[in-house]
């Protein structure tokens, strides 16, 4: 399997905007989230990730064709903001080898949090977690906190 991890440049930025729009479709489900007058769901913070040097943009290839993205920030404890993979891609490996490669960027303390309800995201989170996690439960749903 080929799972290339890329830190999105401001020139990628326009493919990560389209990315965001299938995520935002996906989450609609555990959110309500709905699409504004154009059609389009918005992500109030994508500049951020090209301005703020706490924040870092990646999106994922697989067999050089784009599958995903990850969101970090690491203001504090390192924290994965949003992370997508394409259907087509889930439960494939690509999503478990990526977040690994992220994981591996940022050495530390981590925290990766789940939406009540998104059982699939929380049992990924879980498998991928390195061994030795603490989950706690909060009001918007599930947290794993570990240390790489």
């Amino acid at each position: 399997m080929t799972v290339e991890l890329v830190r999105a440049s401001l020139s990628d930025k326009a493919v990560f905007r389209r990315l965001l729009q299938l995520y935002h479709y996906d989450f609609s489900e555990w959110n309500g989230d709905d699409v504004d007058e154009h059609g389009e769901f918005a992500h109030r913070y994508l500049d951020h990730y090209w301005t703020d040097q706490d924040s870092h943009p990646f999106l994922i290839r697989h067999a050089g064709r784009w599958a995903g993205f990850a969101l970090v920030r690491t203001e504090g404890v390192n924290d994965m903001s949003e992370f997508f993979v394409m259907r087509k891609y889930r439960r494939s490996g690509v999503g478990r080898d990526a977040a690994r490669r992220v994981f591996a960027l940022f050495p530390g303390a981590w925290q990766v949090r789940q939406l009540r309800g998104n059982d699939a995201a929380t049992a990924f989170w879980r498998s991928v977690a390195p061994g030795g996690y603490e989950e706690t439960v909060t009001e918007e749903g599930p947290v794993q906190r570990f240390t790489i």
